[in-house]
């Protein structure tokens, strides 16, 4: 790994500090050569700390540790992107990033659908709302439609008319995001138990 640390006159170089497991970016710092190879020997990321104008190891004195996974350099061999695997916040003022932001997966569109239900859950006496409808029936009327899609879901699959299967599949999914919350779950808690399978 090649990195031009004397592009800038301090001889720093950006380092993007980036979630392994969420892909969120939890901070920005800078590293010199040295602070780079403490990185690489002890596993935690470590800076050039510019106004304490020495290194610093990231939860050196909060306990917060990066603790690294990967380092990767840019095309340009003047920036870092380093996934790390953070032990409590990583901002000083206590939040889960500089931005602070939540540091919680996001699987776009699903999440943002996620989102849709349970306020359509938190909202019961909508009467326009379809969502609203199967959590006012209960858990097994969830439950049905959930058994209803998955059947059709399958009936599709034998087909070849793969925009009815691609239908079907979608069905299925959403009412199995109802289903999720309705015992109490989101999407993350499955990916937490498939990524210990792994």
């Amino acid at each position: 790994m090649k990195i031009d640390f004397n592009k800038n006159p301090d001889n720093l170089v950006p380092a993007i500090i980036q979630d392994a497991q969420t892909k969120n970016v939890l901070m920005l710092g800078h590293m010199n050569q040295e602070a780079l190879e403490v990185t690489q020997n002890t596993q935690k990321v470590t800076f050039f700390s510019r106004s304490k104008q020495r290194l610093w190891t990231k939860g050196e004195e909060s306990g917060n540790f990066l603790n690294l996974v990967d380092i990767k350099v840019d095309c340009d061999n003047d920036t870092l992107l380093i996934t790390v695997n953070p032990v409590g916040p990583t901002c000083h003022k206590g939040t889960d990033t500089c931005w602070a932001e939540e540091n919680v997966q996001d699987y776009g569109f699903l999440t943002a659908l996620e989102d849709i239900i349970t306020s359509r859950k938190n909202d019961l006496e909508n009467p326009d709302s379809y969502v609203a409808s199967l959590f006012r029936k209960g858990i097994n009327k969830i439950a049905q439609k959930v058994g209803e899609e998955a059947i059709e879901t399958v009936i599709e699959t034998k087909d070849d008319n793969e925009e009815l299967f691609l239908n079907e599949s979608a069905d299925l999914l959403f009412h199995y995001l109802i289903l999720l919350q309705a015992k109490g779950y989101k999407l993350n808690d499955i990916a937490q138990v498939l990524q210990k399978r792994h």
